[in-house]
């Protein structure tokens, strides 16, 4: 298949796991493999090849809206303490320097003051997830940072301001987790919170875009919200509020769900 200009690329929200969980052993030894197996069947499910590839990693944040720039970006290990052989992963995708300054001026233009970074590298919240889900790495891509201020109105406005590179066969993917409170993985207790924020999610996603936006606009006051992430923390569910963005009126629904380490996480699709 091969992207064209007909085609309208969805945009997505990916789990992206525990630093390189899908590239190691892990205790018990299949705690991420439904959600590997996912990610490895995204590239499937989409109507075309996409053209280029946009993740909105929760692992980047910056005072303004930051896109890496370079033309062949180095990977950024930003995980600590795992095995020596997945320090040694390769992702060798392309940049985009040219797609990289549309989105800097597509944001601009949305009163959002985006900077280029021709120096920065793809950090595990790209490249972890992008190695099953295209492991080729022959498709362009371009990483956009978060704003530091984690407003979820900005980052829903920064999603529309980019809508129309979904009609140009670019694939919008926001990376993070549904679920991140890093004391609560493993304890039974945050089952039912997590349950609990997760049935809300999947109903603010699968609502008419409007009443969708209005609501993710204001997560902190969902069921369990700050239990599921605390303050501060919430880096990463804000690229969620970037692909929704970006779907315009398109409907979301959710396409993955999964309990690992005793908490539910999901991954949505909006079309």
């Amino acid at each position: 298949m091969t992207a064209n200009s007909t085609t309208r690329m969805p945009t997505l929200f990916v789990p992206h796991g525990a630093g390189p969980c899908f590239f190691m052993d892990w205790n018990p030894p299949d705690a991420w493999n439904a959600m590997g197996d996912f990610l490895k069947n995204v590239a499937s499910t989409l109507p075309a090849r996409p053209s280029a590839i946009v993740v909105v990693s929760a692992h980047w944040l910056e005072p303004a809206f930051s896109v890496t720039s370079g033309p062949q970006p180095d990977l950024f290990y930003d995980y600590y303490g795992f095995p020596p052989h997945t320090y040694e992963l390769r992702y060798p995708a392309p940049g985009e320097p040219q797609l990289a300054a549309r989105i800097a001026g597509l944001l601009g233009q949305a009163q959002l003051p985006a900077r280029q970074d021709p120096s920065r590298g793809f950090d595990h919240g790209m490249f972890i997830p992008l190695t099953l889900m295209f492991p080729d790495a022959d498709i362009p891509v371009v990483q956009l940072s978060l704003r530091h201020d984690l407003d979820p109105q900005v980052h829903l406005d920064a999603g529309r301001a980019l809508a129309a590179l979904r009609d140009e066969g670019v694939l919008i993917v926001g990376s993070g987790m549904s679920f991140h409170n890093m004391r609560a993985y493993g304890d039974p207790r945050f089952g039912p919170i997590s349950d609990a924020f997760d049935r809300w999610l999947v109903q603010t996603v699968e609502s008419p875009a409007p009443q969708r936006e209005r609501a993710l606009a204001t997560w902190e006051q969902a069921p369990s919200a700050r239990l599921c992430h605390p303050p501060r923390a919430e880096e990463h569910l804000l690229p969620l509020m970037v692909v929704a963005g970006a779907a315009s009126e398109g409907a979301g629904q959710c396409v993955f769900s999964d309990r690992v380490m005793g908490t539910t996480l999901s991954a949505f699709r909006f079309d």
